[in-house]
């Protein structure tokens, strides 16, 4: 989906941005930074690496896309990248604007512009906006004349990038193609503000965001709807799901029913519950679609086919339902899985 090898960050604008509810304030830089190369493919490094296989958005707007901010600001920058600075400003300022939840903490702003980016297969450029926000206690070692001293910094850790936005230079009337990562907020009120009220961004309806749909709703279902059966079977089904999208390059929803659903009550059920999860979770849910071989891969990762059995035995199930029995010891009164198998190693 990426590949940022041949990327050169060519412009640099940094600000420091407070929290608007604690009047912290803005501190604006005055020009662009130049910085040598070793310096400038570190910054790369860091702005660019935490971006891999993952869901693409595009900027929106309630009534009128041009009324984006982050849409209008990038837009000029595309149309002239030397406006980068002046437009980094506004873009600080809009950030401060947002940043009214107690909880945001301050940080630095960087509004960087990255030429020659490839994202499916198209070369363009793309205004990378980031912002750093905790800050690491560093050991420093110098020599002091025979000796040596040792002290302690506060810097930013170059292998954690708290938050950054991506916009790349296509798809501009569908509000570019947007790529996201947030790795502090992770619940509550604060952490909408990077992608909802900053960003403002929904999700790009493109094969990847069909196919983690479509993996979502099954993993939900198979818990939530598909509850009276056994975990044996939630898991089975599962795995089924996982296994259509690994082997299949299409996705057809009729295919996908008779294949990992067979039986006509648990489609049916299946249905039912599908029109309720694209309600609840105010998403599209298509027909047919081609299956994202990265969604699969990322999905597959919280796919969990553990069973927990009281706090003494964890039974991982990868497979084949028929060489797994469960039933119920009148004897012990107790809960028990039979298990078949060839190997032991």
């Amino acid at each position: 989906m990426f590949n940022f090898k041949e990327s050169i960050l060519s412009n640099l604008a940094v600000h420091h941005i407070g929290n608007q509810s604690e009047n912290e304030g803005i501190k604006l830089g005055k020009s662009t930074i130049n910085v040598d190369d070793d310096l400038r493919l570190l910054l790369k490094n860091y702005f660019l690496k935490p971006f891999k296989e993952q869901g693409l958005y595009t900027l929106t707007h309630s009534t009128d896309l041009s009324l984006n901010e982050l849409f209008s600001y990038a837009s000029s920058i595309f149309s002239d990248p030397d406006s980068l600075y002046l437009q980094s400003i506004n873009i600080a300022k809009h950030l401060y604007e947002s940043s009214q939840h107690p909880m945001i903490k301050n940080g630095e702003l960087y509004v960087v512009y990255f030429d020659e980016c490839v994202i499916d297969d198209e070369i363009t450029d793309a205004v990378g906006i980031f912002k750093s926000e905790n800050k690491d206690t560093y050991l420093k070692v110098y020599p002091q004349n025979d000796s040596y001293e040792i002290a302690q910094e506060q810097g930013i850790n170059i292998n954690k990038l708290d938050k950054g936005c991506l916009i790349f230079n296509t798809e501009k009337d569908h509000g570019y193609k947007v790529a996201i990562i947030d790795s502090t907020n992770k619940g509550g009120e604060e952490a909408k503000f990077w992608k909802d009220d900053f960003i403002s961004a929904k999700p790009r309806e493109d094969n990847f965001y069909h196919t983690q749909n479509y993996m979502q709703l099954c993993k939900n279902f198979a818990v939530e709807a598909f509850d009276e059966a056994t975990r044996v079977d939630q898991i089975d089904l599962v795995q089924n799901s996982v296994n259509y999208f690994k082997e299949k390059e299409t996705f057809n929803v009729r295919e996908f029913e008779e294949e990992v659903m067979q039986a006509p009550e648990v489609i049916e059920k299946f249905q039912d519950y599908k029109t309720q999860f694209a309600e609840d979770n105010q998403v599209k849910l298509y027909d047919e679609f081609d299956v994202s071989a990265s969604a699969v891969k990322q999905g597959n990762k919280f796919m969990k086919s553990v069973i927990k059995l009281d706090k003494n035995f964890h039974l991982y199930v990868h497979g084949n339902r028929k060489n797994i029995e469960r039933g119920f010891d009148e004897e012990r009164q107790q809960y028990y899985y039979m298990l078949f198998f060839e190997n032991e190693s």
